[in-house]
């Protein structure tokens, strides 16, 4: 009975649990709505012309449209530009092989599978690998028709209208994203930035009210939203070819945007002592903060409503010293500054593309998935299967769990989009008179897809897959269908391919990234301690502390969430193994993110308290964060030993015995003792909590050894 009970709670935990992820994934966020409807709008042009002109293989007019409709125009017309390469690359190959070895088979054979495993390799090792990805799954397609007739003149024209089902939803998909409905980064940039500075105003006005309920800042929406500035930047500056002149000001602008945003999160609860002395300052900020939202807007230089003033109320919070000199610094700054410089640009092919084997084995593995699957496709002579080689290409991905995930979801979509399918094939086809009818049936389904593969890359591939089932079963021809066998054909070619593919993966060469992970997480660790570098420095050389501060440990900690989600989902012949990695990683992960804000706020309350430290006190502070930077960067080597051998650190003593050069004050910096004349409030006290939380959060990093 206990048994019995404890099987249904973990059931219904599960349903929670489901019910939560939908929730979270299909809510709706700025420009979103957007995507859809250019989405649904390309879609529906494709349809009344590919049905009133007869240009077959509208389905895969309809998965183009999905692929280039992306979140911004700049994305767009990079995948535009190489689907068209690619597939004007991929067909002008299939032509060659099949002029060369159509009535030699064996040949065929070979020259595919050549063409095959270097295309496979070329999508690891060069940057744009989705034009080699076109030409591997044009050629593994084309053989299952060869197979199937022995007229060479029909393959040929067949493979020159996919070129120009292509082509045309190419240009149909550009035509709306750059002309009708132009998502533009720029106009991205501004609403994260605005997005942020609500969060700031609405943590200001509680703070200001007094209402403790007010929206708290956490780790995450600080790591989100640097994550969204750093790419909407990229971006935007990609875009903008023509006024390069402008992105030093709006690095700017992004840069006070960021700090503004993380201070808040710094900010005291309502109700702190001392709070009063520096409510006003508070309500000046919070103005301050409307006009920068309004001058992001418009486009205009920041002005403020006040000259610029550095000295705030004595007992005034760093978090809020922070956001005023923050503000002070883009008043500052002109806005004909010069042209940031660019950064040299990667290398189109990897460093290590013929040194390293796992490029090698990843496109042996594929193409052993693929020939098995080929085999098994002709042995039991089932043409409706043909998807089976196809699945096999699609869910090979770097990474086991990416490949698993990918699989999941193109079964979960394939029978979504099968299922409705079949209700509109047995209750709406036969009641459809003319194409307003038809558009009225797919429109639905097309936008719920367009909304599914809007989302994050943990169901985007789904809603892909809904529209692109769905619109092989009643699209693919020019009447009615009326043979329900290739939907059930179709699934079950899905589900061999993903089932043959999953245990290649696992078996031979397995490719799992908890190794990579672990290397990331290093890697923004190190990233985390660059700034404390920076600290001693300035209080070793006694120079002003740096003001800026980069985006790229929160952008760092979104790609780890990122993988760590892949990780968790690896499947592994090892029961409970990747349940351990997956808890370790994930404790790491939320470890170094909280190590990471305690970093920003002791870093605030640094720069607070900078010019009234004495030169024994700045030797003391710059004592204590080299002991914090040796104490990290041992445990991320440690962390990047394989196998890994991370030790807990020790907790780092922040008592800092020195003597003071203030008169009247015992040696040694006391959180309780140690005031300057003039103030009502301890100086150091606020500088010492966040030291001492600082070494909490770094001895708070887990042990993570291969024994334990």
């Amino acid at each position: 009975m206990n048994d019995r009970v404890g099987h249904s709670n973990q059931a219904d935990s599960g349903h929670e649990g489901l019910l939560a992820f939908l929730k979270t994934e299909l809510a709706a966020f700025p420009g979103r709505g957007n995507l859809v409807m250019r989405s649904v709008l390309s879609s529906a042009v494709a349809i009344v012309l590919s049905m009133s002109l007869q240009v077959p293989f509208l389905a895969l007019s309809l998965i183009v449209v999905f692929f280039v409709t992306q979140s911004n125009v700049v994305i767009t017309r990079l995948v535009g530009v190489m689907l068209l390469a690619g597939s004007t690359l991929a067909i002008a190959i299939v032509i060659l092989v099949l002029k060369t070895s159509f009535d030699y088979p064996l040949l065929r054979i070979v020259i595919t599978t050549i063409l095959f495993f270097c295309s496979v390799y070329a999508i690891r090792i060069v940057k744009f690998g989705v034009v080699f990805f076109l030409i591997a799954i044009v050629v593994v397609y084309v053989q299952t028709f060869v197979d199937l007739t022995d007229n060479a003149e029909a393959l040929v024209r067949a493979c020159l209208w996919v070129w120009v089902a292509v082509n045309y939803a190419v240009a149909l998909a550009l035509l709306v994203n750059t002309v009708l409905l132009p998502a533009e980064p720029n106009l991205q940039l501004i609403a994260v930035m605005r997005m942020q500075l609500a969060a700031v105003d609405a943590r200001l006005a509680a703070l200001i009210q007094g209402d403790a309920s007010g929206t708290r800042i956490d780790a995450a929406a600080l790591q989100r939203g640097a994550a969204a500035l750093q790419k909407l930047l990229k971006f935007t500056s990609m875009r903008d070819e023509a006024r390069k002149s402008h992105d030093a000001y709006r690095l700017a602008c992004a840069t006070t945007v960021s700090r503004l945003h993380r201070a808040a999160a710094g900010l005291p609860d309502p109700g702190t002592d001392g709070q009063g002395r520096w409510a006003d300052e508070l309500e000046v900020i919070r103005a301050d903060c409307g006009l920068l939202g309004t001058a992001i807007v418009g486009g205009q230089p920041f002005v403020m409503n006040r000259p610029v003033r550095r000295t705030l109320p004595g007992g005034s919070p760093a978090a809020v010293q922070e956001m005023q000199h923050a503000l002070d610094a883009l008043a500052d700054t002109p806005r004909s500054e010069s042209t940031v410089q660019a950064a040299a640009g990667d290398s189109v092919v990897a460093p290590d593309a013929f040194t390293n084997p796992v490029y090698a084995r990843f496109a042996l593995r594929t193409l052993l998935a693929v020939l098995l699957c080929y085999l098994f496709y002709n042995a039991v002579r089932w043409p409706g299967i043909h998807t089976i080689m196809l699945t096999c290409l699609i869910v090979a991905l770097p990474s086991l769990g990416a490949s698993y995930r990918h699989g999941v979801l193109r079964v979960t979509g394939a029978a979504v989009g099968s299922a409705l399918a079949l209700f509109a094939v047995v209750f709406v086809v036969p009641h459809l008179d003319s194409i307003v009818g038809l558009l009225m049936m797919s429109l639905p389904v097309i936008a719920l897809g367009a909304w599914i593969s809007a989302g994050s890359e943990r169901i985007s591939y789904a809603g892909v897959q809904i529209m692109f089932t769905f619109s092989l079963a009643l699209l693919e021809q020019f009447a009615p269908p009326s043979d329900l066998t290739e939907i059930r054909d179709r699934i079950v070619g899905i589900l061999l391919g993903v089932g043959i593919s999953t245990f290649i993966q696992m078996s031979v060469w397995p490719e799992g990234e908890a190794d990579v992970l672990r290397q990331k997480l290093a890697a923004t660790l190190l990233a985390v301690v660059a700034s404390m570098r920076r600290h001693v420095q300035a209080l070793e050389e006694i120079h002003p502390l740096p003001a800026e501060r980069s985006l790229q440990p929160w952008a760092a900690l979104a790609d780890c969430e990122s993988m760590l989600t892949r990780v968790a989902v690896e499947p592994d012949w090892k029961e409970g193994e990747q349940n351990r990695i997956t808890t370790r990683a994930q404790a790491v992960f939320a470890q170094s993110r909280s190590l990471l804000l305690a970093c920003n706020v002791f870093e605030d309350e640094l720069r607070a308290s900078f010019d009234e430290l004495d030169t024994t006190s700045r030797h003391e502070v710059a004592n204590f964060e080299s002991r914090a930077i040796a104490c990290v960067e041992r445990y991320a080597d440690q962390l990047r030993h394989n196998p890994p051998a991370a030790q807990q650190p020790p907790m780092i003593a922040v008592e800092m015995a020195g003597s003071s050069q203030i008169e009247g004050v015992p040696g040694g910096l006391d959180a309780t003792s140690l005031t300057t004349p003039g103030r009502n409030a301890p100086l150091f006290g606020p500088l010492l909590t966040a030291a001492e939380s600082l070494a909490r959060e770094i001895r708070g990093l887990p042990e993570w050894r291969a024994t334990s």
